[in-house]
């Protein structure tokens, strides 16, 4: 339509929602759909979070706050940073968003200008080079290869970097891989980084929580303190806290950029839901005890995902560090035809006939920047997971 912008031609939905948005619309129509697509924990919100939601109603706490959060959530992300990443920060280097993709988008928009480059490691989250797009700078993607468990090197980080280079974006463990930097890793990568003062790290630390098999999760400030003042820090409670639905997302970072961060989202939305912002303090504050048998059974349901999905003939599934997805390859079944006569030419192509075939519902890895793969989200239940497996197992094994 012409009155549209020129900026939105630029980007695309986010396939994650629409696979998500497909299932259930299937679902609705009567079809057995089982969907591993939406990245968001099948868990309830902890009780005690709850009951700080509805305390916070009953004290009338439902009114405006400051745009960027209140000083009491300010305060608990503080505490949070320093208990868990032994980074220090003061209330003033807090921004508190309305969910972690508003920290990163105030980010984005605050700081790119035309010709600014973000290097973004591929695979990567859907949303990020789009919001780069929007904000109008442009996303360089660095392929993470398979062959390196999806894990940018040092050498690959330095090639990338430019004079148009502003940001670094960092995300471990990964979506859509699970894929987590050791310390060795990231201290690497931080290396190069010191080399390059006019490069910013933006470290998306959503699944700081969701770490397994002794995986010690680390973050690049952290590793290396000469970046502090040129890193935001950003994270939220959906995932480790099951609250997705109460769209909170924090980050740390330098007085100045999280100033103008603030200027953006006054601007915009103003501040996050208060009562969800309340429940937030007693997420941060809160006994933390429940995320050890969540964790539990995130590994148990990894590894059946992986179990089944590695039985088949054509199909590489590493094994995921954190989160909770598994990215397997299908290089093996490239240029197969289904029973209904689909090519099996594209990532997109095997996720699509998936749903329309055998009811499962995953998101191709073309969305994610790096192909032949498809992301699947093991948040869901044993059941439903080893049904979806089976269904996947007998789709390949039909593949002429």
């Amino acid at each position: 339509m012409p009155f549209l912008s020129t900026t939105l031609s630029r980007v695309k939905p986010s396939p994650t929602i629409a696979m998500t948005a497909k299932a259930a619309e299937l679902k609705a129509a009567g079809r057995d759909v089982i969907g591993l697509s939406a990245g968001e924990p099948d868990f309830d919100t902890p009780q005690n979070i709850k009951d700080a939601a509805v305390a916070a109603i009953a004290a009338g706490k439902t009114k405006y706050t400051a745009p960027d959060g209140i000083p009491e959530l300010k305060k608990a992300i503080c505490s949070k940073m320093s208990r868990d990443n032994g980074l220090n920060y003061t209330p003033a280097q807090i921004s508190v968003g309305t969910g972690g993709k508003q920290t990163l988008y105030n980010a984005l928009m605050a700081t790119l200008n035309e010709g600014d480059e973000v290097i973004i490691p591929a695979p990567y989250w859907v949303s990020y080079p789009d919001m780069v797009l929007l904000a109008g700078g442009t996303p360089v993607a660095v392929e993470a290869t398979l062959e390196n468990n999806f894990k940018l090197t040092a050498d690959q980080l330095e090639a990338a970097i430019t004079p148009n280079t502003k940001w670094f974006i960092f995300n471990s463990p990964s979506n859509p891989t699970g894929a987590g930097y050791s310390r060795a890793e990231l201290k690497a990568l931080t290396d190069v980084l010191l080399r390059h003062p006019h490069v910013w790290v933006m470290s998306d630390d959503m699944y700081e929580h969701l770490a397994y098999d002794g995986f010690e999760f680390c973050t690049p400030a952290q590793i290396e303190p000469a970046l502090y003042e040129r890193t935001l820090t950003c994270n939220g409670v959906s995932k480790a806290y099951a609250m997705t639905g109460w769209r909170i997302g924090y980050a740390a970072g330098p007085v100045e950029l999280i100033a103008a961060m603030r200027k953006i989202q006054s601007q915009s939305t103003s501040n996050p839901c208060t009562i969800s912002q309340w429940a937030a303090v007693e997420a941060l504050n809160g006994t933390q005890e429940f995320l050890i048998p969540n964790n539990e059974m995130f590994v148990r349901r990894r590894d059946l995902v992986i179990k089944m999905l590695s039985e088949i003939d054509g199909m590489t599934v590493p094994t995921p560090e954190g989160a909770f997805y598994v990215y397997p390859s299908i290089a093996g079944l490239i240029g197969k035809t289904t029973p209904k006569g689909t090519v099996i030419d594209t990532d997109e192509a095997f996720a699509t006939a998936l749903l329309d075939e055998a009811d499962v519902a995953v998101v191709f890895g073309a969305a994610f920047g790096l192909s032949p793969n498809f992301r699947v989200s093991y948040a869901t239940s044993d059941e439903a997971l080893t049904e979806a497996c089976t269904r996947i197992q007998r789709f390949c094994a039909e593949l002429a």
